[in-house]
């Protein structure tokens, strides 16, 4: 034992060491008294985990987190859910640089595969819009039927293409192929957004019925007067 220790003890003595509180009560009494700092800790931490829960799900999942904002992206598309969405009126302006072209050409104009329904047989017009500093293009348009039936192709893993709004009782979740696809089954304002992520509001139209829905990394919308079994149909067929 050394000094410091041996002088320790000997002081003790003249200590007085008082009983320890009963602290039963007052444990319980906090336990059962609400705690509001530790509830925004806790919904802090909640809010935190829901970030990183939702970044991590596959895109088809996160979709479905978002959607409970009422703000839903899903391949390349932003839907906005509201009671009632104003309308456009007036004719649309085309996509950015559109032009005519045919399957071969718009093939080689485009970074991705484009691809027909068998259902519907070969397009009668091909549009292509919005190329970049190489002359790839964004968008490549298959219509039909006059141009009342349409089907949109892009990359959509890229960035958003498309902005919609739609009642939320407008909008369903189905299937094609086996993954998440988003059913529209009313007719609903839809603009395109360019490349710097802007919604062009000149392109602002009334679109029909739309089917959208992902597929090796390729983006799609069949729009038309259509019910959501046909419009799956068409989408299974494409080739």
């Amino acid at each position: 034992m050394d000094d410091l220790e041996r002088e320790l003890r000997d002081l003790s003595a003249w200590l007085e060491t008082p009983d320890p509180p009963d602290v039963t009560a007052r444990v319980r009494a906090r336990l059962a008294a609400p705690a509001p700092r530790r509830r925004r800790w806790r919904h802090l931490v909640a809010a935190a985990l829901t970030a990183l829960v939702v970044a991590a799900l596959p895109p088809g999942r996160a979709a479905l987190a978002d959607a409970a904002a009422g703000l839903l992206r899903f391949a390349g598309i932003t839907i906005a859910t509201t009671p009632d969405p104003a309308r456009p009126t007036g004719a649309a302006s085309p996509l950015p640089t559109q032009r005519l072209t045919t399957v071969a050409e718009a093939q080689r104009k485009v970074r991705f595969p484009v691809r027909t329904p068998t259902r519907l047989g070969p397009p009668e017009q091909v549009l292509v819009a919005d190329p970049d500093g190489a002359g790839f293009c964004r968008v490549a348009t298959l219509l039909y039927r006059g141009g009342a039936l349409r089907i949109d192709a892009f990359d959509g893993r890229l960035d958003l293409a498309f902005h919609k709004e739609s009642s939320a009782a407008g909008t369903s979740w189905v299937q094609v192929n086996g993954g998440f696809a988003v059913w529209i089954g009313a007719p609903h304002p839809v603009s395109y957004v360019d490349r710097a992520g802007a919604v062009r509001v000149e392109t602002a139209r009334l679109a029909a019925s739309t089917l959208i829905w992902e597929q090796a990394g390729v983006s799609y919308r069949i729009e038309g007067d259509l019910t959501s079994f046909e419009a799956i149909e068409i989408a299974r067929s494409l080739r």
